[in-house]
């Protein structure tokens, strides 16, 4: 029996439409802490940011209308007006206010004059260059009205966001509770390190690449160790995990070889299958199952095709099941500095590199292709998708390229 291979497309769909339930736990955390949480209610700024019109630059505060009238008028400095420290003395006619950057603009008065543009002369100036109406001048309410959106019920938090927060006057905020993932690792080669290896065991890279991989602010990850390639084991591990966590994550035993048990094991316990087999490379072996209201995620043994498919699929349903929208990892466009040949079928996800010649930016293929090999993980700037009815890749034809976190700001 030809089994039908799911496309990324058809798997992340899937994935959206098997999500469906947001945590109803939350907890009020404090602004400074929320980095990476999930928004679990809609804030909305108590005032205007800022609440009164002030000085973008350090200068002198004018009435517009007044410099039209007159340009070449000598001005009497009144007063100063700091941060903190507005001017609140009366404003006559040619006059005008010693300003600094973030004071409050005097009553009446609706431009800035820099420095620079003005020459002074004890205690008046006379202005060099006339400036348009409310320049430099930052009106009330610029950077949030009143009654606007600070943030939305859903959002993940990020540094800007606790800025905006702190700045209209929040000290804590709900979010929602951090969800519980189980991994663990299958396979009766591999061990822990650093113990000694015996004949055909390997280490176990991928626990320890995919737990630093996974968005930790926002989970709690807790690693169940190494499973023996063994039915009942497997079993056992995926019902005790089930007990406690959200989302489980196993690497390894996904294939439909002899000693891969992951399918038999998914269905002893009660498991829907959602999909197995993936048309990627590498990544192939890939089976996502649901039991009730969880997810188990059954992640190849190769190490560069289990990280690829915790990209594409596991960190996006993660961000889901915390609570925001299930967003594809960002793309861009770039033309390719290499040609490169493929079967139909499969979309290909290669390593890469960003190379700039002559401020033009082309995509390099980065390390050896096999899905065991680490080390063309180790340097990529990220992995350039090579869609699966393409069969040849000429240079300078437009690719998808998805950057790795760690390569952008």
């Amino acid at each position: 029996m030809e089994i039908i291979l799911t496309k990324i497309d058809k798997a992340r769909k899937l994935l959206s439409k098997s999500i469906n339930f947001k945590t109803d736990q939350t907890e009020k955390l404090l602004v400074y802490d929320s980095l990476g949480r999930i928004a679990s209610k809609t804030i909305k700024s108590k005032f205007n940011l800022p609440q009164t019109n002030n000085s973008a630059v350090d200068g002198y505060a004018i009435s517009f209308k007044e410099i039209s009238k007159n340009k070449k008028q000598k001005y009497k400095i009144v007063g100063m007006a700091k941060a903190g420290n507005p001017y609140t003395g009366d404003i006559g006619k040619n006059q005008v206010v010693e300003i600094y950057t973030g004071a409050i603009m005097p009553k009446g008065l609706n431009s800035v004059i820099m420095h620079e543009n003005t020459k002074r002369t004890n205690d008046s100036i006379f202005i060099k260059k006339i400036p348009e109406k409310g320049l430099n001048m930052r009106p009330a309410g610029e950077n949030i009205k009143k009654n606007e959106i600070i943030i939305k019920k859903g959002r993940k938090i990020y540094s800007p966001d606790i800025g905006q927060l702190a700045a209209s006057g929040n000290k804590s905020l709900n979010v929602y509770r951090k969800i519980n993932v189980s991994i663990f690792s299958t396979g009766d080669e591999i061990v822990d390190a650093p113990n000694k290896l015996k004949m055909g065991q390997i280490y176990d890279a991928n626990r320890p690449m995919l737990c630093s991989t996974l968005n930790k602010q926002n989970i709690n990850l807790v690693d169940q160790g190494i499973v023996k390639d063994d039915l009942n084991s497997l079993s056992k591990k995926y019902i005790k995990c089930m007990e406690f966590s959200d989302i489980i994550i196993s690497s390894g035993g996904a294939s439909d070889g002899i000693e891969d048990h992951t399918q038999n094991a998914l269905k002893k316990i009660g498991a829907k299958l959602i999909f197995w087999q993936l048309a990627i490379k590498p990544g192939k072996p890939m089976a996502v199952a649901k039991y009730k209201k969880k997810l188990i995620f059954c992640l190849p043994g190769n190490p560069v095709a289990a990280y690829v498919c915790t990209q594409l699929l596991i960190k996006p349903s993660i961000e889901k099941i915390s609570g925001t929208n299930f967003i594809e990892p960002l793309h861009i466009l770039l033309p390719s500095g290499f040609t490169h040949k493929k079967k139909e079928g499969r979309t290909e996800f290669l390593r890469c590199r960003i190379l700039t010649i002559g401020n033009i930016s082309k995509i390099y293929l980065h390390g050896k292709k096999g899905a065991g090999v680490i080390s063309s993980l180790t340097g990529a700037d990220g992995l350039v998708e090579i869609p699966d009815e393409i069969t040849m890749v000429k240079e300078n034809q437009l690719l998808r390229f998805l950057p790795f976190s760690n390569k952008t700001l």
